[in-house]
């Protein structure tokens, strides 16, 4: 019933366009999102429209007047479909911003979020301003060796940023899912980083003789019963980069007990996680070894991200 709903709705828009000029399309793209409620509507018809006319947001503008061919019209309709059906707009597009890098994303992949960049962040501030004599990264950004695991990469996001500003370091990056790990070493390709990518849960995907100056993780934090509770095209995304199990913290607990054994003497673990979790994080960072743990904010004012070192 909702399908045929879907169908009509789009039908309606379809017909009710004047002709195939930009402004025509434009208008009708935002009304049908918006009957959809969703909130991006006015954004998503622009990129969307940018997307198979070729023109850039910026040139859509001037070129208001414009006409597309019946061809791109129809394309642009079957875009707008998909999003109005609950698809985020990064897996219609096929890409996805992070960090200024231009990442591949498909529904393999969780989408890279803005806050993930606090993680990145933190990792950064703590691989410059450690003051052991292996400092990685100095504050001009001269690499001296370092190693690092991402854990959880899911399309390589934060480690390709983090190999990205710092050349030298060895970045391993390691994920329970094979088809993440296409996407994710297609954008490390794409994007000129060599990193060794491994598939397997957690720490089984190393040697036991592995250690690291610093881990970062961004793992599913979500609780299982929150999940289908959560924004449609939250939901398409994959569910094994999304549920953390009872609690939301299965996987975060099993990352911190199991780190001690592969960071070196005073080396870091920083997780992002739900702001509200931060306390418990806390507290099993110090039960697991870890000095006192340090807070960093999203922009939104939130705890998102957690340093801990290994005492």
């Amino acid at each position: 019933m909702i399908w045929k709903q879907l169908i009509l709705t789009v039908s309606i828009v379809r017909q009710n366009i004047k002709s195939n000029c930009i402004e025509d399309l434009l208008t009708r793209g935002k009304r049908l999102l918006s009957s959809k409620n969703i909130a991006s509507h006015n954004l998503d018809a622009v990129l969307l429209l940018a997307e198979v006319s070729g023109f850039s947001r910026e040139k859509l503008i001037t070129h208001y007047n414009s006409e597309l061919s019946e061809t791109k019209s129809k394309r642009y309709f079957e875009l707008l479909e998909r999003r109005y059906r609950g698809e985020c707009i990064a897996y219609i597009l096929e890409r996805k911003e992070f960090w200024g890098l231009n990442f591949t994303v498909t529904p393999a992949v969780l989408v890279p979020r803005p806050e993930t960049e606090i993680l990145v962040e933190t990792a950064l501030a703590i691989l410059r301003c450690d003051t052991s004599p292996k400092n990685t990264c100095n504050a001009s950004g001269t690499d001296i060796g370092r190693s690092v695991l991402d854990l959880c990469t899911g399309s390589g996001a934060v480690a390709i940023a983090l190999k990205h500003e710092c050349p030298n370091l060895e970045v391993r990056a390691a994920d329970v899912s094979n088809k993440a790990l296409v996407i994710a070493r297609k954008n490390a390709e794409t994007l000129g980083c060599t990193i060794t990518f491994l598939q397997g849960d957690l720490f089984n995907a190393l040697d036991k003789q592995s250690r690291f100056f610093l881990v970062t993780a961004n793992a599913p934090y979500i609780p299982s019963g929150e999940i289908d509770l959560l924004m449609p095209e939250v939901k398409n995304e994959p569910r094994l980069a999304l549920d953390g199990g009872f609690d939301g913290l299965e996987i975060i607990r099993r990352i911190i007990k199991e780190a001690p054994l592969f960071l070196e003497k005073g080396g870091y673990l920083v997780l992002e996680a739900d702001p509200f979790q931060m306390e418990i994080i806390a507290v099993l960072m110090k039960d697991n070894g870890f000095s006192e743990p340090a807070l960093y904010k999203d922009l939104a004012g939130y705890n998102r991200v957690i340093a801990g070192k290994l005492s």
